[in-house]
């Protein structure tokens, strides 16, 4: 199979969707690997590793769509990118389609076969592509959380982990999951007192047990988010439903009743956002203010790390493609019910339970509708 890895044009974003080590053991199954130049320049590597591990380097865009009958990216296609969709492609990717309705049309208009990272499920329930991206989003948002609270740059002054005599700050995630455990573990680490929310008890009996009392665990429900948030000075948003759009548990009125100068960072901005005053930025215009609250909902956060971010993918996506060049996709997603839930577009019919839904639609099979 020919397997093409573009370089991403999101703002911002440096990531690549496969390491030449990766490039490598594609090669040695007896395929062919395409990469965009400069591809990897973000994260470190350059073509010429690329080249050594046998991949062929290839100069634009549009070539590399065109030959390639798997392309492996990091991000959704962007509009620049969907004409380059046809029916016989097999996009693999994060395509997060329940918050972007508009990528969703483009996937279903042009046939395209599209296998989001994010719907891969086991059966356990786990997410095992979204889980290295999420463990760097939850770090990273309390990095970006302790940015934004400093003073230039419209925060309140408050320094995380205070200092003798002064208390630390306030951080309330709302999540329990990878991002908010991650979250919650830096932010304790760095002396923050920590209100750690979710509806499920499992999760919360895990960082009660695992942080010995050193953060606070609560059932979430709306009057205790409601007084979680009021006396926060830094909200991060972790709440997901796999494949589906992110309910929205803290409304304006909750923004409203925050102090001037408190943060919010709400990853689940690519799913559309847990918090109502939530609206998508970029890395280039990370922050708006909004009754006072400095929001920031950039979407592709890892990308600020995109060294760590492209080992951390790779080393979870690579079986997957493995799978999908050496077999076939439709006899890999028959073989593993993982990968199958990972399929949420086929000849212009929804195939993911959660998206559809999202939608309005209703989901085919996806192994009936693969060819």
């Amino acid at each position: 199979m020919v397997i093409g890895v573009p370089r991403e044009i999101k703002d911002g974003e440096q990531r690549v969707a496969l390491t030449p080590a990766g490039a490598s053991a594609l090669v040695h199954h007896g395929h062919r690997v395409l990469v965009e130049t400069n591809a990897g320049w973000g994260s470190g590597f350059e073509d010429e590793e690329y080249e050594r591990h046998g991949a062929r380097i290839v100069t634009t865009a549009h070539e590399l769509w065109a030959a390639a009958a798997l392309v492996v990216k990091v991000k959704e296609p962007l509009p620049a990118e969907w004409p380059r969709l046809r029916p016989d492609l097999i996009l693999f990717t994060y395509l997060h389609l329940a918050g972007s309705p508009p990528c969703a049309e483009a996937l279903l208009g042009s046939g395209a076969t599209g296998v989001a990272y994010e719907t891969i499920q086991r059966p356990d329930g786990a997410l095992p592509l979204l889980v290295p991206m999420s463990e760097v989003a939850g770090r990273l948002a309390v990095q970006v959380g302790m940015h934004y609270l400093m003073a230039p740059h419209g925060g309140r002054g408050v320094l995380l982990s205070g200092v003798p005599g002064v208390p630390p700050a306030e951080v309330v995630i709302l999540g329990c999951g990878a991002v908010g455990l991650n979250a919650a573990t830096l932010a304790v680490g760095l002396g923050a007192q920590v209100t750690v929310l979710d509806v499920r008890h499992e999760p919360l009996k895990y960082l009660d047990d695992i942080m010995h009392g050193r953060c606070v665990t609560v059932y979430s429900t709306r009057a205790n988010i409601e007084r979680a948030v009021r006396y926060a000075d830094l909200v991060i948003g972790a709440v997901l439903v796999a494949g589906a759009r992110a309910p929205v548990v803290v409304d304006a009125a909750m923004v409203a009743t925050m102090r001037r100068g408190a943060v919010i960072v709400d990853v689940a901005v690519d799913q559309g956002g847990c918090i109502a005053t939530t609206r998508v930025t970029s890395l280039s215009e990370p922050t708006y203010s909004e009754h006072g609250v400095v929001h920031y909902g950039v979407p592709n956060m890892p990308a600020l790390v995109p060294r760590t971010s492209t080992l951390a993918l790779t080393n979870a996506t690579l079986p997957y493609v493995l799978a999908m060049a050496d077999e076939g996709l439709r006899a890999a997603a028959q073989r593993d019910p993982a990968l199958a839930l990972g399929i949420n577009t086929v000849a212009g019919r929804l195939t993911c339970p959660a998206v559809a839904q999202a939608l309005g639609r209703v989901a085919a099979d996806p192994l009936r509708s693969l060819r």
